[in-house]
């Protein structure tokens, strides 16, 4: 399905080299450089492609299914574990409720909390810390256009006031000053949000499921290293998955390649296009500890809109990482975005083996202006400071479902995608991979838990090819 040459707009394979994230400071013994077999199996009921949040939730509810714990699974990785966009995110869990359509807002909930339990019921050492969330708008157009949404969806469904509360230039008990976001226009505050280090509980899952393998069986094969380059469709109506060292017949197969669908799908170019992002771990100033009342850790996860020249759909997103039992370590400022200060706003770009000086230089230097953190330093310094790619969707909802042959997409029977998740993927990977597992195991659209807006049909695919493609949409704000 893919040539030797990338098509306007297409994909490239994940670069070999990426910049070193946070996330990956501790890698896994288990899973760094892993194969499960020597060689590369031949044949596998499953082929599950990419092993970041969407792929390894898909895994796990997979062997959680009576129908479907004994299939044998290969999951192949074109680099380490959990080496994407999952291993490189901004490590917030944020629903997205006050912007959003109900149903999708409590399908991002749903996600949550499902998310948060699980973490809690096995004890997984992720560092999930319960949070509230204030989304800080530093202009007051953008505020007012964001306040107007979220007025009518309240007429629509009056339980978002439980939800959120609109914090204004009035507002007290909590003040934006409360809420360390004292030059903002206004702000959503939310209930629900956390902040988790994503590569460990990635971690913790495929550790588990490898763990399933003890007794002799070995249902789930999980081959690092291992980039697609190619998908065939045989004529038994079995999928010919190809890679530099070898070839697996699969009767199904899972893309859960988010940017980098198109690769293998170079019809899907248009619908998900690589964003790369910018993420850095900044040092908090010497005088931000715990026990400090003048400047205390952050207790919030923040998202800032519309600060300098950023337009709202190139927001900044910040938490703060747990400090150690003495303070000697943690604590580290967790800030990404700058997006509009990398060339061509990053748009079309699946390359993260270099960083976006701009953006980051941008990071270092801006979190002193968008957030109270009395720091003497106009610019603090970065541990680590690196670049993701994300999969930009073209009408902003993931992509779930099988790629029919009267789709048009270059796919058919017994091949599925779940991707395309705009940035925003800890609230919904994890029960869209779950809504890809019930539908390969045969569940009919309506019984599966999923927006109608993320279903995969004709319909959907002709409405958003007559929207902005997303480089018109991200210019737009």
């Amino acid at each position: 399905m893919t040539g030797t040459k990338l098509l306007p707009g297409q994909a490239s394979l994940p670069t070999p080299n990426s910049t070193n994230s946070f996330w990956h400071s501790q890698p896994s013994k288990i899973l760094l450089g892993h194969r499960t077999t020597e060689s590369l199996p031949t044949e596998a009921d499953l082929v599950i492609v990419g092993s970041g949040l969407s792929g390894t939730s898909a895994a796990h509810f997979l062997r959680e299914d009576e129908a479907g714990k004994n299939l044998k699974v290969v999951m192949l990785e074109a680099r380490e574990a959990c080496w994407g966009a999952t291993g490189r995110n901004g490590g917030h869990c944020q629903p997205f409720i006050y912007g959003n359509p109900p149903d999708v807002g409590a399908f991002e909930m749903r996600n949550y909390q499902h998310i948060k339990t699980f973490i809690a019921t096995n004890n997984i050492p992720c560092d999930w810390r319960t949070l509230r969330v204030a989304h800080a708008y530093m202009d007051s157009a953008m505020f007012q256009r964001s306040l107007a949404i979220f007025q009518s969806f309240l007429k629509e469904d009056p339980s978002y006031s439980d939800l959120v509360s609109v914090i204004t230039p009035e507002s007290s008990n909590p003040s934006l000053a409360d809420l360390r976001i004292p030059t903002a226009a206004g702000a959503f505050l939310q209930k629900h949000a956390a902040s988790v280090w994503p590569y460990k509980l990635v971690a913790w899952m495929l550790e588990r499921l490898l763990d399933t393998n003890e007794n002799g069986a070995l249902n789930f094969n999980l081959q690092t290293n291992t980039a697609v380059t190619h998908l065939q469709k045989s004529s038994d109506g079995s999928w010919i998955v190809h890679t530099p060292r070898g070839m697996i017949a699969a009767k199904k197969v899972l893309l859960t390649t988010n940017a980098y669908t198109s690769h293998l799908l170079p019809e899907f170019s248009d619908l998900i296009v690589p964003v790369r992002g910018e993420m850095s771990s900044l040092i908090p100033p010497p005088t931000m500890k715990p026990g400090n009342d003048e400047n205390p850790p952050f207790e919030i996860s923040y998202g800032f809109i519309g600060n300098g020249r950023q337009n709202r759909h190139q927001d900044d997103y910040l938490i703060q990482r747990p400090y150690s039992k003495d303070n000697s370590t943690g604590g580290e400022l967790m800030f990404g975005g700058g997006r509009s200060y990398a060339a061509k706003a990053g748009l079309g770009v699946s390359d993260d083996s270099s960083i976006d000086e701009p953006s980051a230089e941008y990071l270092r230097r801006e979190i002193t202006v968008v957030v109270d953190i009395k720091s003497e330093e106009k610019e603090l310094k970065a541990s680590y400071e690196w670049s993701g790619i994300m999969g930009y969707s073209r009408d902003d909802r993931p992509w779930v479902g099988e790629l029919t042959e009267e789709l048009g997409l270059g796919g058919g029977k017994g091949l599925f995608v779940c991707a395309g998740f705009t940035g925003h993927g800890m609230p919904n990977t994890c029960l869209s991979g779950k809504a890809a597992v019930d539908l390969m195991l045969g569940k009919k659209s309506e019984e599966v838990d999923l927006p109608e807006s993320y279903c995969l049909s004709k319909e959907r695919l002709a409405k958003a090819r007559v929207l902005d493609e997303v480089h018109i949409v991200d210019a737009k704000g």
